[in-house]
């Protein structure tokens, strides 16, 4: 039977940083998706950070350059427990080697024909957003900056328009120009050459009527991550990415990102994101 020192205490999901664990007597670079016991030592580098989940599905994220046991580590996390655990598997599991290996033989093509400005956003089944705020990104074969991005209700008609030299664009379906819309259809175009667009997307306002709005309301409520942290809205990707909403999982990695841009964790997780759900095809 193994003895206390050797429980499984945390999970690393996120890994900034040339950090260290030591088990018995040894020190070894520290990797994403490793397991801390109890009786482990973790060390933290200067300008680093870890994103850990402790086995009861709490987060805990280390960012103070110094030694610290696993053990005090585990001391520091809420009591009670967390649906957490369900998408920290996910997390872990979509992002492995394993993963990348099956995704890179699997033989399905991207969704949508070479069109020359490429939007990452799903196919039209799967364009339910859960949260007002909608980040889309897209990358152009032709045409380039500037972009003119164009939200139309199902009948054509223009409802909100902008223009941007990025790749990238927000917008709030609850502002006073897509409030009463339920479906919008989004077009992106090169302002500098007219032959240069996307094709049309749908996204869909889930309905706060719909059973699926309510499970996956409840499941926030119990995952308990309101607070504006880069590895929060990591896990809280897991968790839309995990319930099909792709849109509402590409702003979590958009807000990550931002907040912890120097994090390769976040930037990885994303790209292979995009690329296993088919919203971008691999180069």
């Amino acid at each position: 039977m193994c003895g206390a020192q050797d429980e499984y205490a945390f999970r690393v999901l996120a890994n900034k940083g040339t950090n260290e664990v030591k088990s018995g007597d040894t020190w070894q670079p520290l990797k994403t998706g490793a397991q801390l016991k109890i009786g482990d030592v973790l060390k933290i580098s200067e300008n680093s950070s870890v994103g850990l989940v402790h086995k009861t599905g709490r987060p805990l994220e280390v960012k103070e350059a110094k030694t610290y046991k696993v053990a005090e580590l585990a001391d520091k996390v809420g009591k009670g427990s967390s649906v957490l655990n369900k998408y920290t598997d996910f997390i872990l599991s979509s992002n492995s080697a394993e993963a990348k290996k099956n995704r890179l033989s699997a033989t399905g093509a991207v969704h949508r024909g070479l069109e020359n400005i490429k939007v990452f956003l799903p196919e039209s089944q799967f364009g339910d957003v859960f949260n007002p705020m909608v980040t889309i990104n897209w990358e152009s074969a032709k045409g380039g900056a500037p972009y003119v991005i164009s939200l139309m209700n199902q009948f054509g008609d223009i409802l909100w328009k902008t223009e941007t030299p990025e790749t990238s664009v927000q917008f709030d379906m609850n502002s006073s120009e897509l409030a009463n819309e339920n479906n919008i259809l989004v077009e992106v175009k090169s302002k500098a050459d007219n032959k240069s667009k996307s094709e049309q997307y749908t996204i869909k306002r889930l309905p706060s009527s719909a059973n699926r709005y309510e499970v996956v309301k409840k499941q926030l409520e119990d995952a308990d991550l309101k607070e504006e942290t880069a590895f929060n809205k990591y896990l809280l990707a897991g968790l839309f990415e995990e319930n099909r909403l792709f849109i509402d999982a590409i702003s979590c990695y958009e807000q990550a990102i931002k907040m912890d841009p120097e994090n390769p964790t976040y930037k990885e997780a994303y790209e292979e994101f995009l690329l296993r759900n088919k919203l971008k095809a691999a180069k």
